[in-house]
Order: structure tokens, then sequence, then C-alpha cells
């Protein structure tokens, strides 16, 4: 519904700008209208690609899977060894208002509850010798074969590992679609391979270099897809005109009071034309795309 609601902003912006509706290579790049609205098409087709998935929410029941999108309730469990870290970052501000709205359950479980013997070891020396512990087979998948008793299949089952794919804006757009996830996070030297191999289905690293759990990369991933949920936000819009979302940085931005100290807000925020503000908006966020992030740009030429 998110979406759909972008798309009705976007063509409200098509009636302020008449000449947007003659496209052009150069109309598509320059107006705000026109990426917006794109942005909102492609988002779209991601759910459209889920009905391809499970053809059987083409014939929509109250328990089947586009209904369960639209509602936009999610489950997430987390698999750590040290669940205290992930305490704080899910239980205040916005993950928290998610959650007490009934729109994200967040659930992080302590992986030594399957241990596999009477000291809660899930680790062992890894074959072949080198330094580091490996995280074993047996207490993952005792894991998430007990989980998905519970509460049925997870729509992804994901690794927070160093070498995964970096984390960006439209995995979480395609992650916020789903309704069950599972978090797993690394420790030591990282998990047994053949859990890679036969269970993960999505790896995410949020940067190169290392930290010493995926307990923070996982609490970072749950707030990127939380906030997209609709109705979480208190302006729902909000989300969907966040950097990254069309390909360019945010532009920047004021409050009050209009002149602090001699630092003055531009004039023609204070103006009160939309048309030029919004025009304003896009300039800026193009310069400072190209200022501070030029792959962005590259990536969209």
């Amino acid at each position: 519904m998110a979406t759909i609601f972008r798309m009705i902003d976007c063509f409200k912006h098509l009636e302020a700008y008449p000449n947007t509706r003659q496209l052009t290579p150069n109309t598509v790049q320059s107006s705000p209208a026109i990426r917006h609205l794109s942005s909102a098409i492609f988002r779209l087709i991601e759910c459209f690609r889920h009905f391809a998935t499970y053809p059987n929410t083409r014939q929509p029941t109250p328990n089947n899977y586009p209904l369960r999108i639209f509602a936009a309730r999610m489950h997430i469990d987390i698999l750590t060894v040290l669940p205290e870290l992930l305490e704080s970052p899910l239980n205040h501000s916005i993950m928290k208002r998610a959650q007490d709205k009934g729109l994200l359950t967040v659930r992080v479980h302590h992986l030594r509850r399957w241990a596999v013997n009477e000291y809660g070891q899930v680790d062992d020396y890894q074959y072949g010798g080198g330094a580091g512990m490996v995280m074993m087979c047996e207490p993952l998948v005792k894991a998430i074969e007990e989980l998905q008793a519970e509460g049925g299949a997870f729509d992804e089952i994901i690794y927070m590992t160093p070498d995964g794919k970096r984390f960006e804006q439209r995995d979480a757009n395609q992650l916020s679609l789903q309704e069950r996830l599972l978090i797993i996070c690394g420790h030591y030297k990282g998990i047994d391979e053949r859990i890679r191999q036969q269970l993960v289905t999505r790896e995410i690293s949020i940067g190169d270099f290392v930290l010493s759990g995926g307990e923070i990369p996982a609490a970072l991933v749950v707030d990127a897809i939380g906030r997209l949920l609709p109705g979480v936000l208190n302006d729902e819009t909000s989300a969907l005109f966040d950097s990254f979302q069309d390909g360019l940085l945010a532009p920047p931005v004021y409050t009050r009071p209009a002149d602090f100290r001699g630092w003055k807000v531009p004039d023609i925020l204070l103006s009160g034309d939309p048309r030029k503000i919004e025009d304003w908006r896009h300039e800026q966020a193009v310069q400072r795309t190209a200022e501070r992030r030029p792959d962005l740009l590259d990536d969209q030429a």
C-alpha cells in the first residue's frame, strides 16, 4: 500500500509539473516526480515477482502471501551467542514502536539453547588447523528446524558475514516484502561452510571491515527493514524519499530558527513556492551525490 500511495503522490507531482508529461531521457533524469514514480514502479514490480514465485497467491485468501505483504506484518528470528548485544537497539525508538504496534515481531534466541552438550558448546576447532573457533552445524540445524516447526518455513535465512554481499537500500526494500526472516549472527571464525551451502539463502555484509560478531550488523539490517513497513513511521512517505531510494543522496535539511548566529537557511526554502523548493532539493541532491558518492551517478548512467 505504501508503494501505491507513493505513486499517487508522484502523479500529483505530474499535475504540478505539466511539462514532465512529455518524457525524454533528460526529463527522467531531471524531474524529481519522474524519478520518484520510477522508484515506486520498481518496488511494485518486486511485489509482482513474489506473485510469480507463489502462484497460489493469485487467488487471494485470508492467509495467502500478497495479503500478508500489504498487511505489513513481519516476523524476524535472530540466532546469536550474545543476545545481550541486541537488547538496546531492538527495544527503543522506532523498532520498539514497530513492535508495540504489532507490525514487527523480533525474537532473539541464544544459540546455546541448542548446544551439543551440557557445557553449552556451540563451536569447535577447525579442520586443517588454524586460529579461531568455528560455529558447529548441529546447534544451528537444530535451531532452524525447531523454529520452522513452530512458525513455518522462513522466506530467507540470512547469514551476517564480512564476505557477504554489501547491504544496500535495494536489499532492505526487497526484504521488507517478506513475512518471516531468520538472521544468523556469525561469531568466532564464522559458521561451518556446510550451513552456508545447504541452508543459508542470503549472505550480507555491512562493509569491508570485520567486527567481533554479527549482532551489530543484524540490528542494522532489522532497523533498515523495519522502518520500511507501512505504519511504522508517523509519515509513511518519509522512508520513500530517503537517500538511495532513487539513486541519489538526500538533499540538506534545515529547521528553525531561520537565522542562528548568522548561519542562515537558504532563501528558497522560505519562499513558500513548492515547485521551486522541489527543484532546489533535486539540484542539491544531485550535487551532493556527485561530490560524495559519484559512484551512484555512474550506476545510473
